[in-house]
This record gives C-alpha cells, structure tokens and sequence, in this order.
C-alpha cells in the first residue's frame, strides 16, 4: 500500500461525498418506483439499504437504515417507524457481519436481503393482518405478501448489480497514512528479530 498524500485525501473525500449522493439519489429513485405503479411491486428499499450496509461502517449503514425504513412506511401507508426500526437493526447487523464474519459475495448478499425482505415482509403481515383476524387472512399471506417477498428477491439481483458498479467506480482506494506505514515497518522488522 502506498502513503496517502494531501492530494489523495482530497480525492478520498470527494468520491466517499460522491459516492453517497449516488447512494441516496438511488434510494429516492426506488421511492419513486415503489410509490408509483400497481399494487404487487417489490419493496426496493430493503435490498438497497442491505447493499449499502454491505460496503459502509455502522453509523452509515444505521442512517440509511432508518431513512429507507421511513420511506418504505410512507410507500406502504405502515405505522411511521415501524420499518424504520426493523431496517436500522438489520442494516447495523449486516454491517457488522460483513465486516467481521462475512466476505462481500452475492450469494452472502442474496441470502441476507432474502431474509430481511422475508422477514420485513412477514412482521407487515403479523401486526397489519392476522392480529385482527381478518376473514381468509391466509390468503393475503399466500397472494400478497409472498409475491411481493419474490418480487424483492429478484429485484436484489439487479440492485447488486447497481451498487456493485457504484462501489467499483466511486470507492475510493485503501492508502497508509504515514504513522500506519512506521507503525507496520517496526512491526515488520520486529516479526524479523
């Protein structure tokens, strides 16, 4: 690794301002298509906070939590907080197990989005339908809720996708400060002795 200079600190701080205006202008952009169209539409907030969480340290990934939760509570007329909540605490779950446990796969992706979006999808279901005992409330789970659970699945793929190349074009590159690099050079020549 090289030694960071003024020049690349700046660079690093423009493209980490850049790069999380692209982030947000995509969450608003999935806001727009989840408050628009037909009734059976996937619930793009979710993998796209989960995907962003992925990449970023922990208070990042618990404000893009609590933002997109708020936006999917508007998009699905729910309680104001309700999915703020459970998105936050999962965005701050995945954060952590991508940065200690998991490596930055799309299988890991898929996995976790799929069970936070299944998740997400059956608490919606818990605390809005079956607790009221609403007649053939079964049937909601079966027609609504998990089409729209599939609908999320696939949609994770492509918005991988996005934020893949979105994270390759605007993650800026790992560079030493010059006390880590004297901090690894008597490490190094300690492991030598």
């Amino acid at each position: 690794m090289r030694i960071r200079t003024t020049r690349e600190q700046y660079i690093f701080r423009f493209k980490t301002t850049l790069r999380w205006i692209v982030y947000y202008m995509l969450i608003l952009l999935s806001f727009i298509i989840m408050t628009s169209g037909t009734f059976y539409k996937p619930i793009l907030l979710v993998p796209l906070a989960i995907g962003i969480a992925i990449r970023n340290n922990i208070y990042g990934a618990a404000v893009t939590g609590a933002f997109c939760g708020l936006l999917t509570d508007i998009c699905c007329g729910r309680l104001f907080g309700f999915n703020a909540v459970i998105l936050t605490f999962f965005c701050i779950v995945t954060s952590l197990l991508f940065e200690l446990y998991l490596k930055e796969r799309f299988i890991n992706f898929l996995m976790i989005s799929s069970a936070v979006s299944y998740i997400q999808c059956w608490l919606d279901y818990k605390f809005y339908y079956q607790i009221w005992e609403y007649e053939n409330v079964g049937r909601i789970f079966a027609r609504v809720t998990l089409r729209v659970w599939v609908y999320t699945v696939i949609s994770s793929v492509f918005v991988y996708i996005l934020l893949m190349l979105v994270n390759r074009l605007l993650m800026p590159k790992e560079h030493l400060t010059i006390e880590e690099a004297i901090n690894t050079n008597i490490q190094s020549e300690n492991r030598k002795q």
